[in-house]
């Protein structure tokens, strides 16, 4: 999935200058799981979080991503800075595909008060190849599933993980 995921989206910076649509995010729900990732009825991937605060491996990857790549604007947590937006409030509007989106083609907000820029982040392997675990970390911090710590507990890493990141970097790493 990741490394489909990646072409997807790399497609999609290159459409960047299209307007998105807005399908929202919809219910949050895991109704099925594959390869240890799971997904919503809409077949976006979603978290899942146990009754004992267990978390799923990509929700947890994703904290790891987000807390790399992503908080240094946005802030700890999806919380949001003094020049980027609140991620966890994105979120609540935002569907998968806009997500993608923005990620991969960047956007650019302009008005009389300011301008803020998201950079294009389509053609970075640390982001990218993580996109599914960012979105599910966020989707997880936007429905409040879980609060602003690192999860505690977690599923372990599925083999499909490890076999996507590899053919996400190949020998690059």
């Amino acid at each position: 999935m990741k490394s489909s995921v990646f072409t997807i989206a790399f497609g999609l910076a290159v459409i960047a200058g299209m307007p998105a649509c807005a399908d929202g995010p919809g219910n949050p729900t895991a109704v099925k799981s594959a390869n240890g990732e799971y997904f919503d009825d809409g077949g976006n991937p979603t978290y899942k979080i146990q009754a004992d605060g267990t978390v799923d491996w990509y929700t947890y990857s994703g904290y790891r991503r987000y807390h790399s790549e992503c908080h240094v604007c946005h802030g700890p947590d999806g919380e949001g800075s003094s020049y980027a937006p609140a991620l966890k409030n994105s979120l609540k509007r935002l569907g998968y595909s806009d997500f993608l989106g923005v990620v991969a083609g960047g956007r650019k907000n302009v008005n009389t008060a300011q301008e803020s820029v998201m950079p294009a982040f389509g053609t970075n392997p640390n982001v990218m190849c993580y996109i599914d675990d960012i979105y599910i970390y966020l989707r997880a911090r936007a429905n409040e599933a879980f609060g602003r710590i690192r999860p505690e507990k977690r599923e372990p890493k599925p083999d499909a993980f490890t076999k996507a990141e590899d053919a996400c970097f190949g020998d690059k790493r």
